[in-house]
């Protein structure tokens, strides 16, 4: 990395740069308006995601600009003898600095909020049509090991 990556909890003044993470490939920009036109609607759920403790979103900050960021959620169930997963969602690197090791470091730092909280497992999903993004995922230490499916309403 060229220059420092400092990683910290976002905030509603970041909302612009997440969205446009979130809409830097085609498979965003097919399920996320752009900020502007549904600002009312992010800062909604910006607020209530910050409100609730089990829930957290980072960003990657390098020179002042925001280039990456994830949503962790942290959910408590009866396996693993009641214990807590974390679940990894919108894990997003700016297109242009890609492959200097953001994502690890990204990813490293999820798994370090991930321990500190007890959890026995952390899990997350990619979209099949992302083949590089799951050799990624694989060479951290995931494992394909269930098929998600999915059902909007």
């Amino acid at each position: 990395m060229s220059a420092t990556l400092h990683i910290r909890a976002a905030t509603e003044v970041d909302l612009p740069a997440i969205v446009a993470l979130l809409n830097d490939d085609q498979f965003g920009q097919a399920r996320n308006p752009l900020f502007d036109a549904a600002a009312d609607q992010y800062r909604d759920a910006f607020r209530a995601i910050a409100a609730d403790p089990n829930n957290a979103i980072q960003v990657a900050e390098q020179n002042g600009r925001i280039v990456g960021c994830y949503q962790l959620t942290f959910i408590r169930g009866l396996s693993y003898t009641g214990g807590i997963r974390a679940q990894i969602e919108s894990v997003r690197i700016a297109s242009d600095v890609r492959g200097q090791g953001l994502g690890h470091a990204l990813m490293e730092h999820a798994l370090g909020l991930a321990r500190l909280r007890g959890c026995a497992l952390v899990q997350l999903t990619t979209d099949v049509r992302r083949a590089q993004t799951r050799r990624f995922y694989e060479r951290l230490g995931f494992t394909a090991s269930h098929h998600g499916m999915k059902r909007f309403l």
